[in-house]
C-alpha cells in the first residue's frame, strides 16, 4: 500500500533524525488522514515531492513553527529592550524591523532622514549601533531575521562583526535577511540604486554566504510586501515565485552550481482573511516550486525542491476603527498560515494601524501563536486540511492561475524586464483599486469600517517616536566620527570593487569594522551605480 511505502521510505528515517515532540506521541500515532484507496502513483505525501502537504513527514509534531515577532524602534539599546522582552516571553526568534533612513542606505544626520529616524523601525548607523541592538543577545543561540533590502548586504556585515566581537564565528549564525530587492522596484519603493546593479549586491550576498555562513538564509523572496500593495492572492503566488526564478538565473549566470545555494533561499508570504484561500495559496506555492527547481533548474538536493517559508499576518487588513476587531482578524490569519505549514511566524498587534506596536498589544500578538500551537490540536495532524474538497480543488486553481501568470512573464523576457516595464506593478494597482471601489460600494464587507460601525471604538494607545531619538543619534555620529580612524582607505577599495567585478562582501566588511557608517558605504556604492529614479 501507499501509506506502508511512505512510512517505510520518508517517515521512519526522519523520526530517526527528529523525533516528535514528547506532547504529541502523548496523542498516539496518527499523524495524518489519506483515503486508503488513492493509488500510490496518484497520492502525495508530507516530505515527499512536489511537497504540497509540507516539506516535512511529520508536520509540527516534530518541530512547531519558529515564532518571530518584528520590532524595532527608536535607538538600539530601547529596541535590545524590546528583544529581550520578548525572548523572555517565549518568542523563538527575533525579526528586525529598521527605520526608513537605514533601508534606503542614509545615515540619521542626512537631511533625508528628518522626521523618520527611528520612526518605523530602530536607526542603525554604524557597528557601535548594531553592538548596542544586540548587546546581551546570543548570537549563536538566537535565529534573527532582518527586513532589509537594498543595503542588505552592509546589515548583513554588521551582523557578522558583532558575532565576531561576541566570539561568534560566522559558521554558527542562524537566520535570514531578506535581500529582496525586486520586490522592492515592484511594490514597496525602499530602492537605492538601479535594478541590475542591486541584483549583483544580492547574488554577492548569497555567493558569500554560502561560503562563510552556511546555516544562514541569504535571501527572503517575499510576496508579503507584493500583498500589502493591494494584488491578489494568485498574484502574490505568481510574482513572488517569478521573483524567486529571476534569483534562481542570476545566480547561475554568476557560475553559481543550483544545489550549492538553492537549499538557502527562503520565501516570506502575507495571510489574509479568506483561510480556505490562503492555505491553498501556501500548499500550492510548495507544488509549483518544487517542479520550477527541478524540472526548469535541474535541482537534484532534495533541499533545493522544498520551499521554507515565513508568513506575517496582513497589515494592511488591519483596522483603525474599532482595532480590538484586529485580534480576531490576527488571529483567523495565523490559523491560516499554520494548517498551511508556515515555517515562521510573525503576528501583527491590534494597533499596528495606529502606528508601533505596545508592549502589551505584541504580548498579546505572540500569545495568539502559542494559544494556536498548544491549545486548538491543529499542530498535532499533518496538513489536517488535506482531503477537503474545497482546500484541494482551490490549490489546483491557484497553482493553475499562477502558472499562466508565469508563463506570461517569462514570454516578455522574464521579471526584470517586466518590473523595467512597469508591467507588474500595473497589475497590483488594478487589483489594489478593484479592491477599494469592493470597499466603498459596500460589496465587499469589513467589520467596523463599512458595517457595523455602530458604537464608540475602543481606546487603543500605540507606542509613540520622542524626537529626542534623532538628537542622539545624530550626537553619536559626531561622537564616532571624532573618534574612529580614518576610513578613507577601505571606502575607496569599495568603491574601486563595485566599478569591477569582485564579491562586494569582504569589502563591506571591512569598511563596517573600521566604523565606517551605513550612509557612507551606500554613498560609496551611489558615487559608482547612481541612483534609481522609476519611469512613468
Amino acid at each position: 500500500m501507499a501509506r506502508d511505502r511512505w512510512e517505510k521510505e520518508t517517515l521512519k528515517p526522519s523520526l530517526s533524525r527528529n523525533p516528535e515532540r514528547e506532547e504529541v506521541r502523548a496523542l498516539g500515532p496518527e499523524r495524518l488522514n489519506v483515503p486508503e484507496d488513492i493509488p500510490a502513483g496518484e497520492a502525495e505525501w508530507p516530505g515527499e515531492f512536489p511537497y504540497t502537504r509540507g516539506i516535512h513527514p511529520t508536520g509540527y509534531r516534530g518541530r512547531l513553527w519558529t515564532m518571530r515577532q518584528y520590532a524595532g524602534f527608536g535607538t538600539a539599546a530601547e529596541s535590545n529592550a524590546r528583544y529581550r522582552y520578548l525572548l523572555d516571553q517565549g518568542t523563538s526568534g527575533l525579526s528586525v524591523a529598521f527605520d526608513l533612513p537605514t533601508q534606503i542606505g542614509y545615515d540619521s544626520d542626512h537631511s533625508m532622514a528628518q522626521g523618520e529616524v527611528g520612526r518605523v523601525g530602530v536607526a542603525i548607523d554604524s557597528l557601535r549601533d548594531m553592538t548596542a541592538l544586540f548587546d546581551g543577545v546570543p548570537l549563536d543561540r538566537v535565529s534573527t531575521s532582518m527586513t532589509i533590502n537594498a543595503p542588505a548586504a552592509v546589515l548583513l556585515a554588521l551582523y557578522v562583526a558583532v558575532a565576531r566581537k561576541q566570539g561568534v564565528a560566522p559558521v554558527k549564525l542562524r537566520g535570514t535577511v531578506q535581500n529582496d530587492i525586486l520586490k522592492e522596484y515592484i511594490a514597496r519603493g525602499t530602492y537605492i540604486w538601479p535594478p541590475r546593479e542591486s541584483l549583483r549586491l544580492t547574488t554577492d550576498l548569497m555567493s558569500w554566504c554560502h561560503a562563510e555562513t552556511p546555516q544562514w538564509n541569504t535571501i527572503s523572496i517575499s510576496g508579503y510586501h507584493i500583498r500589502e500593495a493591494g494584488s491578489t492572492a494568485v498574484q502574490e503566488l505568481a510574482f513572488t515565485l517569478a521573483d524567486g526564478i529571476a534569483y534562481v538565473e542570476a545566480a547561475l549566470a554568476r557560475g553559481m552550481e543550483v544545489d550549492d545555494f538553492a537549499p538557502r533561499l527562503a520565501f516570506f508570504f502575507n495571510c489574509h482573511n479568506d483561510l480556505l484561500t490562503e492555505v491553498a495559496k501556501f500548499r500550492a506555492a510548495r507544488r509549483l516550486w518544487a517542479r520550477i527547481m527541478r524540472d526548469r533548474f535541474g535541482a537534484r538536493d532534495e533541499r533545493s525542491q522544498r520551499l521554507r517559508f515565513h508568513t506575517q499576518t496582513a497589515g494592511s487588513s488591519l483596522s483603525a476603527q474599532q482595532p480590538w476587531n484586529n485580534v480576531t482578524r490576527t488571529a483567523i490569519q495565523a490559523l491560516a498560515a499554520v494548517l498551511g505549514g508556515t515555517q515562521s511566524l510573525h503576528t501583527n498587534a491590534l494597533d499596528e494601524a495606529l502606528g508601533l506596536p505596545s508592549e502589551k498589544a505584541a504580548q498579546l500578538a505572540l500569545r495568539t501563536q502559542q494559544i494556536i500551537a498548544h491549545e486548538t490540536g491543529v499542530a498535532n495532524m499533518v496538513d489536517p486540511l488535506a482531503g477537503s474538497w474545497t482546500v484541494e480543488a482551490r490549490t489546483d486553481e491557484l497553482a493553475a492561475e499562477a502558472e499562466a501568470l508565469i508563463a506570461r512573464i517569462d514570454g516578455m523576457g522574464g521579471m526584470l524586464p517586466a518590473i523595467e516595464q512597469g508591467w507588474v506593478q500595473a497589475q497590483i494597482a488594478e487589483a489594489a483599486f478593484a479592491y477599494q471601489q469592493q470597499v466603498e460600494s459596500g460589496e465587499r464587507t469589513i467589520v467596523g469600517v463599512n458595517a457595523h460601525t455602530e458604537g464608540d471604538a475602543p481606546e487603543a494607545e500605540p507606542l509613540t517616536i520622542n524626537a529626542s531619538v534623532a538628537e542622539a543619534q545624530v550626537q553619536a555620529l559626531e561622537q564616532l566620527r571624532a573618534s574612529r580612524g580614518d576610513v578613507t582607505a577601505p571606502l575607496e577599495k569599495l568603491g574601486a570593487a563595485a566599478d569591477g567585478d569582485d564579491n562586494l562582501l569582504p569589502h563591506i566588511l571591512t569598511c563596517v569594522e573600521a566604523e565606517a557608517t551605513l550612509g557612507e558605504i551606500c554613498d560609496t556604492l551611489r558615487a559608482v551605480w547612481g541612483e534609481y529614479r522609476p519611469t512613468t
